[in-house]
């Protein structure tokens, strides 16, 4: 599997300000993306569609175990950035640790902030940041019944 989109953070900031340089819009979003589902593929090709270039932030496993519970990641964060590098509409994976993106989010400087609706009561990190370079965030619904939470209670019922 190719890694070649997969980067360091500061060499998706270098892609990100090459593609702003020629006139491009930078659009990203963050998330932990544990266990792949369709729900997630349509964020991100909706998110792709708002801009030239989609830097989607991973949670990493350490993020994701502070965020999830101990019982995550299923899949370790190179797997999922692996799975997610091999989207077509992911143009750009990077790995952050911290418990939220915002230093990501200052360094990749995108132009148009993407995550699920679910965000907008718990207060979308990075909204100010971005709005204040003149930016926009954009809340996307969510499917319906598309959940990495979910799916997880579906296997253990089925499993009982």
């Amino acid at each position: 599997m190719s890694t070649a989109k997969i980067k360091p953070i500061d060499d998706a900031a270098a892609v990100a300000r090459e593609v702003r340089d020629a006139g491009g819009t930078v659009v990203m979003t963050n998330g932990c993306f544990d266990i792949l589902h369709p729900g997630h593929i349509e964020l991100l090709e909706r998110a792709r569609d708002a801009g030239d270039l989609l830097v989607v932030a991973l949670n990493s496993d350490g993020s994701t175990r502070r965020l999830k519970g101990a019982g995550r990641p299923v899949f370790e964060q190179l797997e999922r950035a692996e799975i997610l590098a091999a989207l077509e509409s992911v143009d750009v994976v990077c790995v952050f640790d911290a418990d939220t993106p915002l230093d990501t989010i200052l360094a990749i400087r995108p132009d148009v902030l993407v995550k699920g609706a679910d965000w907008k009561e718990k207060g979308i990190v990075g909204r100010a940041e971005v709005e204040g370079w003149g930016g926009r965030v954009v809340a996307l619904d969510l499917v319906e019944g598309q959940s990495t939470s979910g799916i997880l209670e579906r296997v253990l019922e089925r499993r009982s």
